[in-house]
C-alpha cells in the first residue's frame, strides 16, 4: 500500500495537491480505495478514498496508529554544505533513511557554498521518509551563521568533529543512550582553528568519526548512523 504525506490532514482530510496528483493520475486509484497517510509527526492514518474533484482528493480515517520513530533522543546535524549539492541532496536521502531529526546548514570560514535553497532538501526528506517506511519527518532548517549557531541554546549534549590535531574521543564513545545531541560537521577545508576553539569555548566537546578521511556529507552520514546505533529501539 502506497504511503502519502499529508502534514495537515487531521485539519482537511484531503491530500495535499502534488500527493493527490500521485494518487489519483499515477496510481490512478479512486473512491472506495484505500492507502495510508502520515501526518510526518509520528501518526499513521488508514484512509478510504471518499471523493475526487478535479485535482482534489478527499478522504476518511479507518484506523489510527501512533508509531514510535524507532530510536531514543534527538538527533540535529549542522553541517557545511558541499558545493556540488548533489552530495548534500544524497546525504538529506540517505540520513532520512538511517534516522534523524533536524538538519542544519552552516555558514563557516571555509565553506564552499553561503546560500542554499531547502526546498529541494524538503522534497527529498519526504520522499526519504515515505521510501523507508518512517512517519516522523525530519526538520529542514535555513543556512545559519556558525558562530550564531553555536551561541544558541541546544539541548542534550553538543559535539563538533574535526580533522586537527589534539585531545579526541570517538563519537560513539561520548554519546548517551536518550540524550539529545547536536553534532557538528565541517566543510571540504574543516572549520578554521579559530572555529573549533569558539566552538569548545562555547561548550561543544572535540570528537572523532575514525580514522579515515571522509568527506563532508560522508562525514554527516556517519554521525547520523553512529547516533542511530546507540540509541536505536
Amino acid at each position: 500500500m502506497s504511503l502519502f504525506y499529508a502534514p495537515d490532514i487531521e485539519k482537511t482530510w484531503e491530500l495535499p495537491e502534488e500527493e493527490a496528483a500521485h494518487c489519483l493520475r499515477v496510481l490512478r486509484l479512486g473512491v472506495g480505495d484505500q492507502l495510508e497517510v502520515t501526518d510526518g509527526k509520528g501518526k499513521l492514518f488508514k484512509m478510504s478514498i471518499t471523493s475526487v474533484t478535479g485535482k482534489r482528493c478527499k478522504v476518511e480515517p479507518l484506523e489510527t496508529t501512533e508509531t514510535p520513530k524507532g530510536w531514543q533522543g534527538c538527533l540535529t546535524l549542522a553541517i557545511a554544505p558541499t558545493k556540488n549539492m548533489d552530495r548534500m541532496e544524497w546525504l538529506a536521502e540517505k540520513a532520512t533513511e538511517i534516522g534523524w531529526d533536524k538538519v542544519v546548514f552552516l555558514n563557516c570560514r571555509f565553506s564552499e557554498r553561503k546560500v542554499i535553497k531547502t526546498e529541494r532538501i524538503e522534497r527529498i526528506v519526504v520522499s526519504g521518509m515515505k521510501q523507508s517506511l518512517k512517519f516522523n519527518k525530519p526538520i529542514v532548517e535555513e543556512m545559519t551563521d556558525f558562530e550564531r549557531f553555536i551561541k544558541a541554546e541546544h539541548k542534550g549534549a553538543k559535539f563538533i568533529a574535526h580533522c586537527y590535531e589534539g585531545e579526541k574521543q570517538r563519537l560513539f564513545d561520548c554519546l548517551k543512550t536518550g540524550e539529545d545531541a547536536t553534532i557538528l560537521i565541517g566543510p571540504e577545508g574543516d572549520f578554521s582553528k579559530e572555529e573549533v576553539e569558539k566552538a569548545i569555548k562555547a561548550g561543544f566537546t572535540p570528537v572523532s568519526l575514525g580514522k579515515a578521511r571522509l568527506r563532508t556529507e560522508t562525514a554527516g552520514l556517519v554521525a547520523c548512523h553512529t547516533f542511530i546505533m546507540k540509541n536505536e529501539l
